[in-house]
């Protein structure tokens, strides 16, 4: 059992980079059909059985000739449909009429749209000389046989579903979904649709995790509320340790009298840190119980949302299996003041438009830890560095865009 020293805070790239060191990816796999298959990780490299596409065709509407023949009059002796090719040979002086799709025929080594010729009776005449090659799409221009699709560690999208599928594929090798716990601790919390007494509020926090691990593809264990009891607390996390990958609470990390759960944490398992230098979001837990990794979030709701999404979120990726890949970082110019004092890196809401050939990114109103609403017509983070004091309209400031997991 290891304790953390939490008269120090932990910069975020060290949290990140202790976090996936110690993160090991889940290693069950299964074989799943195409439908089942949206943001699933591959378990394994994905190589072609065919190529792509399996033979040369019209990239549109026209005539299949020979370029050398196009200054002539052209005789036109059948037509190549999708699906259905023409099965002859072109002889010089030859043509055929093609559709999109259809397979060149053999002799022919162009394809002349048909709005660049005029057609009499059985004679074609081209009026816009071509050049051989023009407008066919050559077998295995899109994928060759045996070529590296994917690699393992891949989040399949729907796009490369559809390109699975145009190999001719039916089921794919992927790891198994993750399963995850999560729960809110505060007496200070409502379930959403009951009246609320005084010194109360509607617990959100739980909700937007769901929708955030629901956008991971993961099994979701919702525990709901739990009070800020010790003992509920120690029974709830101790039956989940070896039930699920990962537990994510809410609430009850922080100094508080009332806040529990990181000294149970201690108690029970392990906590790696405790306290990042990040603004929103500082009192942040991570730490393992048995086979489960622990993501401790803030109560407050911003905080809550930025360390899941920018400190768990990265972790339980890493665990389902996927090969980490870097934000966008784009650079910008300050559409408005903000506020800041050094010391740790602060990630405020922001709305990131172009203009004049530039970036631009302004505050999304107040940005305090509890104003949830500052997301509200956010499209990206201001990024503010941990040294760094306020930033002046027009100073050149770091922006992350909102990825699909905020938006």
């Amino acid at each position: 059992m290891t304790s953390c020293d939490t008269s120090a805070l932990l910069p975020l790239a060290a949290a990140l980079e202790q976090m996936h060191n110690t993160v090991q990816a889940v290693v069950e796999e299964e074989e799943i059909a195409l439908h089942e298959l949206l943001d699933r990780v591959t378990a394994t490299t994905v190589e072609s059985n065919c190529q792509v596409p399996g033979y040369d065709n019209s990239a549109m509407d026209g005539y299949a000739l020979r370029a050398a023949d196009a200054e002539q009059p052209l005789q036109l002796i059948g037509q190549s449909l999708a699906g259905h090719s023409f099965s002859g040979t072109l002889a010089p002086g030859q043509c055929v009429r093609i559709t999109t799709g259809a397979a060149i025929p053999a002799g022919a080594d162009t394809v002349v749209m048909q709005e660049n010729t005029q057609l009499h009776a059985d004679k074609l005449q081209v009026q816009k000389r071509p050049q051989a090659g023009d407008n066919i799409r050559r077998a295995g221009e899109d994928v060759q046989l045996g070529q590296q699709v994917f690699p393992a560690g891949h989040r399949l999208g729907p796009v490369d579903i559809a390109l699975l599928a145009s190999l001719g594929l039916t089921h794919v090798r992927v790891k198994r979904r993750l399963k995850v716990a999560i729960f809110s601790t505060g007496d200070e919390l409502v379930a959403p649709g009951q009246p609320l007494a005084e010194g109360q509020i509607y617990d959100s926090n739980r909700y937007a995790i769901h929708a955030v691990l629901q956008r991971l593809n993961v099994e979701v264990l919702d525990l709901g509320l739990l009070p800020d009891q010790p003992e509920a607390l120690r029974a709830a996390l101790q039956r989940l340790g070896n039930q699920v990958d990962a537990i994510i609470s809410s609430g009850g990390v922080s100094v508080g009298e009332a806040d529990y759960v990181k000294d149970i944490l201690t108690e029970l398992g392990t906590i790696d840190f405790w306290q990042v230098a990040i603004k929103p979001g500082k009192p942040f837990a991570f730490g393992r119980l048995n086979r489960a990794f622990f993501f401790g979030l803030p109560g407050n709701p911003v905080s809550a949302l930025v360390t899941l999404h920018q400190l768990a979120l990265p972790a339980l990726r890493a665990l389902a299996g996927e090969t980490p890949t870097a934000p966008l970082v784009l650079q910008a110019t300050a559409a408005s003041d903000y506020k800041k004092r050094p010391g740790r890196q602060d990630f405020q809401r922001g709305f990131l438009q172009r203009s004049a050939g530039s970036n631009h990114i302004s505050r999304t109103g107040a940005q305090g830890s509890g104003v949830l609403s500052s997301f509200l017509g956010a499209n990206a983070y201001a990024v503010l560095e941990a040294e760094r004091g306020a930033v002046k309209t027009g100073d050149p400031i770091t922006v992350i865009p909102f990825d699909r997991f905020l938006t």
